[in-house]
C-alpha cells in the first residue's frame, strides 16, 4: 500500500532552506521518492489552515517512507534546517 509524506514548511530563512532543500532532494532520490507537490500555489478551502509551504511525498510503503526520514541524509538535511524554519510532517498510508 502506498505511503506519503505530508509537510506543511514555513520558512523564516530563505537561503538556509535552500541548503535544506538540496539535501532533502538528495535523500528523496536516494530513497525512491515520487514528488508530488513541492511549494506550489496554496488556496485553503476550510477552517483558517494557510499554509506557506506544503509538501507530498510518495513511496511504495510506510516503511519506505520511514526509511526516508530516518536515513543518513534526511538527517543532515534536517541538521542543515534548524533555524531555517518550521516543518510540520506526517507520514500515513494511502488507497
Amino acid at each position: 500500500m502506498p505511503a506519503y509524506i505530508i509537510a506543511d514548511v514555513t520558512v523564516t530563512n530563505e537561503e538556509q532552506m535552500k541548503q535544506y532543500r538540496e539535501w532533502s532532494t538528495r535523500a528523496m532520490q536516494e530513497h525512491g521518492a515520487e514528488v508530488l507537490v513541492r511549494g506550489g500555489r496554496v488556496l485553503p478551502l476550510e477552517d483558517g489552515w494557510t499554509p506557506e509551504r506544503i509538501v507530498v511525498l510518495k513511496f511504495p510503503d510506510l516503511a519506505a517512507a520511514k526509511a526516508y526520514y530516518d536515513s543518513e541524509t534526511y538527517t543532515k538535511a534536517r541538521q542543515v534546517r534548524e533555524g531555517a524554519g518550521s516543518i510540520r510532517m506526517i507520514a500515513v498510508e494511502g488507497v
